[in-house]
């Protein structure tokens, strides 16, 4: 009896451990710290294959398909979104997630904007959009330059100052257009037809000061000296800012979140719904939830965590930088993404291709 069963038990326990030893991965480029993956395939014994994306369109086209052969992707809230109105994620079981109680509760419900009750999403890093800045080149242009003020980018008797040694803007239009309704005292997300042709006008009184609008590429600008004002994320701010005392260049890079308030962003680790192995998925997650791991990444491209028990562990530097870990008081002036109707997001992005069509 025990030999005419076995074929069978085996047939039955082989798909289990395989998938116990298999994890694929979709993330950006040096976003997943190479230390806390060393140690998770050591500890687990599951062999990881980490794919990249460049752009957040390429891993909405593999998650929105379907089919996508992945465990664990990364999209920014905006991303999570979308893929929970098409049912491409997964719920995450937070009952197996024995460190998620590590997460921070406020910047939770932040997200839960985008991911209502935190289920399909678990935060991964968080920041904000403002001010990429040499410093000397726009104080040398801009004596008292208000440094924390999107009137630097928005005001013509700014931004004309500072036209000759470069200013540059995301390539992201739903960002930049919640960024400029905020800054004009409207709701970010706003549809009426007479706000958004203000923000209209705003975008093309920026149009002759700008260089150039692209995602990418202001990193080393800044870094080089090639631009001196950028609206970008803070941890791309910090990459230049890095990148410039280590070439000893004779300025400083500063980032500054505007007094005005700006947009947090949160990336997310999410379950596609198709997931070949989404218990070592899960395992992966928990990992990453560990106060060690998550600090290697902080420490590493200056994204602030969601991990309140990580804190310590990350270079003071760092964690005690109010534009990467801001206080409370700014903390309240920042909006989360939402998902915005198809209709409203065309009618963004009908007046970000009439702005940037110059470029």
């Amino acid at each position: 009896m025990r030999m005419a069963l076995w074929p069978l038990l085996l047939c039955c326990v082989l798909p289990v451990h395989a998938e116990d030893k298999a994890l694929n991965l979709y993330s950006w480029s040096a976003y997943i710290p190479e230390q806390a993956l060393k140690s998770f395939k050591q500890e687990t014994g599951i062999q990881v294959k980490y794919d990249i994306f460049d752009s957040a369109e390429a891993l909405d086209s593999k998650l929105l398909t379907g089919g996508s052969g992945y465990d664990v992707v990364f999209p920014a809230s905006s991303g999570l979104a979308r893929a929970i109105k098409a049912k491409a994620v997964q719920p995450v079981e937070q009952a197996q997630l024995k460190h998620y109680a590590n997460l921070d509760p406020e910047l939770l419900a932040k997200l839960a904007s985008a991911d209502p009750g935190n289920r399909y999403g678990v935060p991964y890093t968080w920041g904000t959009v403002g001010l990429g800045i040499n410093k000397q080149a726009v104080t040398k242009r801009i004596p008292d330059a208000p440094l924390n003020s999107l009137d630097l980018l928005f005001k013509p008797e700014y931004a004309s100052k500072l036209k000759d040694c470069g200013i540059a803007v995301l390539d992201s239009p739903q960002e930049v257009i919640s960024i400029a309704l905020n800054y004009l005292g409207h709701a970010p997300y706003s549809t009426d037809a007479t706000e958004l042709k203000q923000v209209q006008q705003l975008l093309s009184e920026l149009q002759p000061n700008l260089r150039y609008v692209g995602t990418g590429r202001h990193i080393d600008d800044l870094a080089k000296g090639e631009i001196c004002l950028a609206l970008t994320y803070n941890g791309d701010a910090a990459m230049a800012a890095a990148r410039a005392g280590e070439a000893k260049q004779p300025f400083e890079v500063l980032y500054r979140i505007p007094r005005e308030g700006t947009l947090i962003w949160f990336d997310t680790m999410a379950i596609p719904v198709d997931a070949p192995h989404p218990q070592a998925a899960l395992a992966f997650i928990d990992y990453m939830l560990r106060p060690e791991a998550i600090a290697e990444l902080t420490n590493s491209v200056f994204f602030a965590n969601a991990n309140s028990a990580a804190t310590p562990l990350v270079d003071p530097a760092v964690s005690g930088d109010p534009d990467i870990y801001p206080p409370q008081e700014v903390r309240a002036r920042l909006f989360s993404e939402q998902l915005l109707s198809l209709r409203t997001q065309r009618e963004r992005t009908r007046i970000w291709t009439s702005f940037r069509s110059q470029y």
